[in-house]
């Protein structure tokens, strides 16, 4: 029977290496996902009150500028990770990739995503230092806390 893997993805080196992961020891008939959230700012872009900061205001255009980029930016490394996966001997048709505008928190859009029939997340440890993961927790953990009903590979 094949897996179900759900691959929380951004753009960096973390979630790369979960990539090179899966490629190394996973069956190449798994499904898998690469799924990603992304800050939704479509809202604030369309917001035009005069009650806005006139910092904000002055540079609203290039803020939601970044966004897109950001946007771009994933794409293109998850279609260089849908890449990596193809040559290491999977199937491109079991291969999703997923962008989605964050709802509830990233951990949580994680979260309610692998509820929809994955077996597993894959999930990068972003690697702060103890004293700003205590504070600040990590995406990981906070996926680790919620996720109840599965399996979860932290890829340090």
């Amino acid at each position: 029977m094949a897996k179900k893997v759900l691959i929380a993805f951004d753009d960096s080196e973390n979630a790369f290496r979960g990539v090179k992961y899966i490629a190394e020891t996973f069956k190449t008939d798994t499904e898998i996902t690469l799924f990603g959230v992304v800050p939704d700012t479509a809202d604030i872009c369309q917001m035009d009150s005069k009650e806005l900061i006139p910092y904000f205001k002055s540079q609203k255009s290039a803020f939601c500028t970044l966004e897109e980029k950001k946007k771009d930016l994933l794409s293109i490394a998850m279609q260089n990770a849908k890449k990596t996966l193809v040559e290491s001997g999977f199937d491109e048709s079991k291969i999703t990739t997923k962008i989605v505008p964050k709802k509830s928190g990233i951990a949580r859009d994680i979260v309610t995503e692998s509820k929809e029939g994955y077996d597993s997340i894959v999930i990068g440890r972003r690697g702060l230092s103890g004293i700003k993961e205590m504070f600040l927790g990590s995406i990981s953990q906070k996926v680790i806390s919620l996720a109840k009903d599965a399996s979860i590979c932290i890829i340090n």
